[in-house]
């Protein structure tokens, strides 16, 4: 039966008839950003981010870095608009891109800058230049609800032999940035996948860091995208400017090595939040290495933004390999690793949607007083099959106070949980199902602060599941149905 639910009453009636019979689906309500709780700032904490009157901000990014060098305006409307109405708050955009050694222009022919970055090229009147198209894209955005990560330039034009960068030029780039976007709702992303290896570069990008600040007032966050498998606090942890750390956990799908490290990056002192901002693309090679590993699919990407989110990463960023690079195979321009399909197909694909059910689990619990614990999971014998490696690895996540906590697993696998991190006489416990958003409560039992064995609803290699035990005096919702505030 298919019923349409006109009233809030209906509507409220609906939700705790689902509730009352233990299977709930996790609902977006097509809410944008709200703005008006003020700029992005870091919490007290320093492990996540939120708005100046306290409320959470959950990062749910998209890497769409060659939006401005391959939409046009209806293009990128319709991308705009696809994201925003999937639950995404970051887009992800890059400036300055470079290919076989020239800037690139945008889809209507003009670059950004020439021979000196610190001298935009700039034109008398509207749409007559590269900088009004990203003003008016900036400015769709921020009407769709959605930030951008505003990335000034590819790593290659600074870190290359003979980078087009310097520290003077550096500077005045990031000073004409930052008063031009000064008013705009974004954040600064340094680097584009490259490392600090020399002094050198180490002084252009604090030069455009700085320009930056001096530009916009200090209004905005500024964080580093590395290379792939490293992370910006590797090199620049200790740097004032850096808001939070982000990290290229890259595209390879295992846990040790590389989503682990997000956990050592949450752990550092003095603490920083801490996000992936480039993890395994869904239909990537996988370490580009197609012909031997083939292409990722949804699974390995859930199995990404679980990792990341239980081992602390205060929200995630998706990518797909047809959309970061806008491939269409009717194109010009030359298809980069192999895409699978035009970045249309893509956007519908099971990865993007999913990526949601994760914002809304993080959502429905307290937001700013979660932390990593991998002690919840009891290990098996032999553990390498709990907490499991490589792609089978279980991760656990909760609330200072014991109210809640959290495991994924990656496999339809037995495992055992320290239900004494519980902090209540009765725990009421939820499986929620990361392929589609729907929770269903196992039910409620006494808390006798023993170990004790859990179940998956499917068991399976390709079936992965959320527990979510609850303290069940704090009467939470169903996993993934947001309350009206959460703090």
């Amino acid at each position: 039966m298919n019923y349409f639910i006109t009233s809030v009453k209906q509507r409220l009636l609906f939700i705790f008839f689902l509730t009352a019979t233990g299977v709930c689906q996790a609902q977006w309500r097509g809410k944008p950003v709200d703005f008006s709780h003020g700029r992005l700032q870091v919490s007290a904490n320093r492990h996540f981010l939120q708005h100046e009157d306290g409320r959470p901000f959950f990062w749910m990014g998209d890497t769409a870095w060659r939006l401005l060098h391959r939409l046009t305006r209806e293009e990128a409307a319709e991308y705009l608009t696809d994201r925003a109405k999937k639950g995404y708050t970051v887009i992800q955009i890059v400036a300055l891109n470079e290919e076989n050694g020239k800037i690139c222009p945008s889809r209507y022919g003009f670059v950004p800058v020439t021979s000196d970055p610190a001298s935009p090229v700039i034109r008398e009147g509207p749409d007559n230049d590269f900088w009004d198209y990203a003003d008016e894209i900036i400015d769709k955005a921020n009407e769709a609800g959605l930030y951008t990560g505003f990335l000034p330039t590819w790593g290659t034009l600074w870190h290359s032999k003979k980078p087009l960068f310097n520290p003077d030029n550096a500077y005045r780039y990031g000073l004409f940035l930052g008063k031009r976007y000064r008013d705009k709702h974004l954040v600064w992303i340094l680097g584009g996948d490259d490392n600090i290896d020399t002094p050198q570069q180490l002084n252009i990008i604090r030069a455009m860091a700085k320009g930056l600040r001096d530009g916009d007032e200090g209004r905005h966050l500024i964080t580093f995208h590395p290379r792939g498998a490293s992370g910006s606090a590797q090199f620049l942890h200790n740097e004032q400017w850096l808001d939070f750390n982000m990290r290229q956990n890259g595209h390879s799908p295992y846990y040790t090595g590389n989503y682990s490290r997000t956990l050592d990056d949450y752990r550092r002192t003095p603490p920083k939040p801490v996000i992936d901002g480039e993890p395994l693309y869904e239909a990537h090679p996988i370490e580009f290495n197609a012909p031997k590993l083939g292409h990722s699919i949804a699974a390995d990407i859930r199995r990404a933004l679980y990792w990341d989110l239980f081992c602390g990463a205060c929200g995630h960023t998706y990518g797909h390999h047809s959309v970061w690079q806008f491939y269409m195979p009717d194109s010009n321009t030359p298809p980069h690793n192999n895409p699978l399909m035009s970045w249309r197909d893509a956007l519908d694909s099971p990865g993007a949607r999913q990526m949601l059910y994760g914002r809304l689990l993080m959502e429905s619990r307290p937001f700013l007083t979660r932390l990593p614990d991998p002690s919840i999971i009891a290990p098996a014998s032999p553990a390498t099959s709990v907490p499991g490696e490589g792609l089978y690895r279980f991760a656990a996540t909760r609330d200072e106070q014991g109210t809640y906590a959290m495991v994924y697993a990656p496999v339809g696998r037995p495992f055992t949980v320290n239900c004494s991190i519980i902090k209540g006489d009765r725990i009421k416990a939820w499986w929620f199902n990361p392929r589609t958003g729907e929770a269903k409560r196992i039910g409620v039992f006494a808390n006798d602060r023993k170990p004790r064995e859990f179940v998956p609803p499917d068991l399976g290699e390709a079936l992965d599941w959320i527990l979510i035990l609850d303290n069940a005096d704090c009467h939470y919702p169903a996993p993934g149905i947001a309350k009206k505030r959460n703090q």
